[in-house]
């Protein structure tokens, strides 16, 4: 349980959230439910629920163009309450913190739209500095005497969220590939076929890739070849597209002619030998915490790509090396596949657990007319921003 909150004069305005990751289930997606703004302050207070993706950094604005667009706001009115209390509560975790925090104590809900992207992030090289290029979620509540007045930085709190994707149910069809080549002044062909043994991997988990080659022709194998590509698709803005290999397994295999081979080989694409490749695509994090190379793209049918910000797709290539008189040929496989988080346990998922509160405090510098935030939309106010339980 995580809590923000805005500070005033004599006055305070608390912001707690249950939980910061939400499902898109593909057919549907967690309603960001979890939310009370506890209310001891004699302004309205709105919350907003906004998704932007960014493709630049907020000081490379040209002509007045920020390099950011939204893709979706909701603002709700918290308090004054426009309807009863209790019509307001959706969740167990709401009617856990209105008993717990008491009379002062309002809910607030939204549902996502279902085309909207998930949290995503290209990976800056390690010069980079400012925002990567990302699909990000943010909640924020803010006091103001309405909706459309000018908004301070002290009265406003801000915490970003993320929207995250599972494994779909079902192992579906173990991709496998295979293809023929002809040569020139060779009676027979080379025949190489791929395949994964299932199609959905977690992250993490090792990929065994099955080569059969069957090389009738008269030419040698000199190399095997297999990696792993990420593609990114920026697809909002300029459709670009970034191949990214991370993985990469040199066998040194060969294959003369007029012999086969069969063999088993392991892939494993991870973060951790990639962290310093700019243009990777990684699933949104919250800052202090890791996070791990995006997960596949999974889209609702009917919904347009073309606003879904980053697509991700993961494919194994298979490189064979092929020897001749007038130099080296390629014959290649693509076989695609998705990785993905696995789904957690029903009762893992829903279980109820102890609320603790770990506060970010913001303190009332007087005589400011605001104060700096950082990346995480948690805002930095000194040595007494070190979170808290309570």
């Amino acid at each position: 349980m995580v809590s923000d909150y805005i500070i005033e004069p004599k006055n305070k305005t608390s912001f707690y959230m249950g939980k910061r990751d939400f499902v898109d289930r593909v057919d549907r997606v967690d309603p960001v439910g979890e939310y009370i703004i506890c209310h001891l302050m004699p302004f309205k207070v709105f919350v907003t629920l906004s998704c932007i993706f960014r493709y630049g950094r907020d000081d490379m604005d040209v002509m007045g163009i920020a390099f950011r667009r939204e893709l979706y706001l909701s603002t709700r009115q918290v308090y004054p309450p426009l309807q009863d209390r209790d019509k307001g509560i959706h969740t167990k975790t709401q009617a856990k913190l209105l008993k717990k925090l008491g009379d002062n104590a309002y809910p607030f809900f939204f549902e996502f739209p279902d085309n909207l992207p998930c949290s995503v992030a290209m990976q800056p090289a390690p010069t980079d500095v400012g925002k990567q290029c990302a699909v990000e979620f943010e909640i924020k509540a803010f006091s103001a005497e309405s909706q459309d007045a000018k908004i301070r930085k002290r009265s406003t709190v801000k915490l970003m969220i993320r929207k995250v994707q599972y494994a779909p149910e079902g192992e579906g069809t173990a991709p496998s590939v295979e293809t023929t080549r002809d040569f020139v002044m060779s009676d027979k062909p080379l025949h190489v076929k791929a395949s994964l043994d299932k199609e959905i991997y977690y992250h993490g988990e090792t990929i065994k890739v099955h080569v059969n080659v069957t090389n009738n022709s008269n030419k040698n194998i000199k190399n095997i070849i297999l990696s792993v590509d990420q593609i990114s698709n920026v697809v909002l803005y300029s459709n670009d597209s970034y191949i990214k290999c991370v993985d990469l397994e040199e066998s040194g295999d060969s294959v003369s002619a007029g012999a086969t081979l069969q063999k088993t080989y392991k892939l494993l694409p991870v973060l951790a030998n990639n962290r310093e490749r700019r243009g990777i695509a990684l699933d949104g994090k919250l800052k202090h915490e890791d996070t791990n190379l995006a997960s596949s793209s999974v889209i609702k049918e009917g919904v347009q790509k073309d606003v879904m910000g980053i697509m991700v797709s993961y494919r194994v290539m298979v490189k064979l090396i092929v020897g001749g008189m007038m130099g080296s040929s390629e014959v290649g496989l693509e076989v695609p596949f998705k990785l993905m988080h696995p789904k957690p346990d029903a009762g893992t998922e829903h279980a109820e657990e102890e609320m603790v509160f770990q506060e970010f405090k913001r303190s009332y510098l007087k005589g400011m007319a605001g104060e700096d935030e950082d990346e995480d939309g948690n805002v930095s106010g000194g040595d007494d921003m070190a979170p808290k339980e309570k």
